[in-house]
């Protein structure tokens, strides 16, 4: 008979068997990044998590850099707003001011950008809006503007979110042709329709202004969907694809891992975020050991980069581990 719990016995033994390890350099840090002046604003559903201004993100930088994650994805909320997105693509929108302050004070971060129009738009959608309709093709001029802007403003990866069909080879196509074929798509392929965004809609100031967003994020119900997402943004130039949200979604990660030799990313949410959260305020859970569980579980699924709101607690803890 086999006993398994002989390779259980101690600590020593089980740190030797040990299959999934986080480690920092897994994390980027969410990091919301709102126009004004001296502005740290607390998110009050996302304990921990603020709103910088770019004269105050310097604070936070620091705190990142000293943790050794390997970096930020960054989200921008400008003080105006027009139906077409201007401020994401302007040259002097926070969002590009933001990624050449990083650039300049803290150059060893890896800068992600998110690449959406929601911010920024006045209806508060993902795309250009005619007559109630996201348009889809009309959109992508904009989000691959958006990508170029922010890669001349020095990101090193752009992260489309914004669920547009064709737009990863909008922006690749776009990218090369500026010069900007060394940085990276990461893209947000299979991204549901999910309940669990609720708290980042507050943080980003990106709530949809009429309906919802289920005639372009995917219905939570499909999997098999997901997959066939995946395979056209990698057929269209991703070079890392991403799953969000994470834990309702750790099977639909794992089919992926498996089907395709690929890098793949998955999005911690601020609603995971959130309950995670709230239910150790009140006790009822030990917060450290939930969050090493989760964003193991997270890894183990087939996850190589994680984005994650506990990334500067985590790394903490995973140093504090180290030492004692």
């Amino acid at each position: 008979m086999q006993r398994f719990r002989r390779l259980r016995r101690d600590s020593r033994i089980r740190a030797l068997m040990q299959e999934t390890r986080l480690c920092a350099k897994d994390f980027l840090y969410p990091v919301f990044v709102i126009e004004g002046e001296d502005i740290k604003n607390p998110v009050e559903s996302m304990p921990g998590v603020y709103q910088y201004s770019i004269d105050r993100l310097g604070e936070l930088m620091e705190t990142v850099e000293k943790s050794g994650i390997s970096g930020v994805l960054l989200f921008g909320i400008p003080k105006q707003k027009d139906p077409q997105g201007s401020q994401a693509y302007a040259e002097n929108g926070v969002t590009q001011r933001a990624v050449r302050f990083i650039r300049q004070h803290y150059p060893s971060l890896y800068v992600a950008v998110d690449i959406c129009l929601c911010e920024y738009t006045s209806h508060g959608h993902c795309g250009l809006v005619c007559n109630g309709e996201i348009q889809n093709d009309e959109t992508l001029p904009l989000l691959a503007k958006m990508a170029v802007s922010l890669a001349k403003a020095g990101a090193d990866m752009v992260a489309p979110s914004d669920m547009m069909d064709g737009r990863v080879g909008a922006i690749r196509k776009a990218l090369d042709e500026a010069g900007f074929s060394q940085v990276p798509i990461m893209a947000y392929s299979a991204k549901f329709a999910s309940a669990y965004y609720g708290p980042f809609r507050e943080a980003a100031h990106s709530a949809p202004g009429f309906g919802d967003r289920k005639s372009y994020q995917m219905d939570f119900a499909n999997g098999q969907e997901a997959l066939r997402e995946i395979a056209a943004d990698i057929e269209e130039g991703a070079d890392i694809v991403m799953v969000k949200p994470a834990l309702a979604y750790l099977d639909v990660l794992k089919e992926a891992a498996l089907e395709f030799s690929m890098p793949f990313a998955v999005y911690n949410v601020s609603g995971e975020y959130a309950m995670v959260k709230a239910a150790a305020q009140n006790g009822w859970i030990d917060e450290r050991k939930i969050v090493a569980e989760n964003l193991t579980a997270m890894k183990r699924a087939g996850a190589k980069i994680i984005i994650t709101y506990h990334a500067l607690d985590m790394a903490a803890w995973l140093k504090e581990e180290e030492q004692g």
